[in-house]
């Protein structure tokens, strides 16, 4: 493989996961890996920090994005082009064997046959993001172009301005606490919204900090509807909520996108566990305090407390 090898690297659909893949990126690039990412439309102003070499956006539909694959490799001369698929599912083998790009990924779903290089998964219970930069690293050792043999210690994304709270209209000599009451969908058939966000609004409120959330067009209704008492801002594009989280003292969320993407900022931040495993989705940052566990959600007073003693600090 040359010095520069060309990759094509799937990331998954979510936000959440698309940060604790940041990791495997960051990896790549500092081997000199030309990368190509292959993701959602969004996720290209999302990572417009990194010095990618192309991004193919990918739409869901499977011959449409196996077009698009295909001719971008041959728009590009990029014959001796290899793939890694983060995703575990049949049909994002499925593209890149379609497309003609020879591909790594893991062999779940009964997709070994479609793969070029099948890796089997680890028997640990790993966290998410060491189970996806494990497969980044026995992929590279394949192609003879190895990464790091671990994962950097918290995400980092690139491009995100500097805190600007009053770029917001948030007051800087104020105490201010973003909540990020929604989550979309359900883990395993159960809700993932911590649903005492009413609750803790209010109690902050008593103790003069402002609360504001910031939800997408999509979640504003159910924003409305668990956290009324909030002070709503317009939804923004994903660097400039990267940066209100940036920008807050407290981010409180649940295990979700939210929870990922202020990890990936450095946010100090609350993520509320109750129907997931921290120990495998969890937010990858040594800023970040998970409360409750699997099957447990926090209590209002368990949330309140550190919040207002570290707001008492702040004084």
């Amino acid at each position: 493989m040359s010095s520069s090898p060309i990759l094509y690297l799937r990331l998954p659909n979510w936000l959440g996961d698309v940060c604790m893949t940041l990791p495997v990126l960051e990896a790549f690039l500092a081997r000199n890996y030309q990368v190509i990412v292959c993701a959602r439309p969004w996720a290209k102003p999302l990572l417009s920090g990194y010095a990618l070499t192309d991004f193919v956006p990918m739409t869901g539909k499977l011959k449409t994005d196996a077009s698009a694959l295909r001719r971008h490799k041959k728009d590009h001369g990029h014959g001796e082009a290899v793939g890694l698929s983060l995703p575990d599912s049949l049909s994002s083998a499925l593209i890149f064997k379609w497309a003609g790009v020879p591909c790594a990924g893991y062999k779940d779903d009964g997709r070994s046959w479609l793969l070029s290089w099948s890796i089997t998964k680890p028997t640990a219970h790993l966290h998410a993001v060491e189970s996806w930069y494990y497969l980044a690293h026995r992929a590279a050792e394949y192609w003879q172009h190895s990464i790091a043999p671990t994962p950097i210690k918290s995400l980092h994304l690139a491009g995100v301005p500097s805190a600007n709270p009053a770029k917001f209209g948030l007051d800087p000599t104020q105490r201010n606490v973003l909540i990020a009451p929604t989550a979309i969908g359900l883990h395993k058939g159960r809700i993932k919204v911590w649903p005492h966000f009413e609750e803790l609004t209010q109690q902050l409120q008593a103790h003069s900090v402002n609360v504001i959330m910031c939800p997408p067009p999509n979640e504003i209704d159910q924003a409305l509807q668990n956290a009324p008492s909030a002070m709503r801002l317009e939804p923004l594009p994903l660097l400039e909520f990267a940066q209100l989280c940036k920008s807050v003292d407290w981010v409180v969320c649940n295990d979700s996108g939210v929870s990922h993407l202020a990890a990936a900022v450095g946010s100090t931040q609350l993520t509320l566990i109750g129907v997931t495993d921290p120990a495998h989705t969890g937010p990858w940052s040594d800023q970040a305090t998970c409360l409750g566990s699997l099957n447990h959600w926090p209590t209002v007073q368990t949330v309140l407390t550190p919040l207002i003693e570290s707001m008492t600090l702040k004084k």
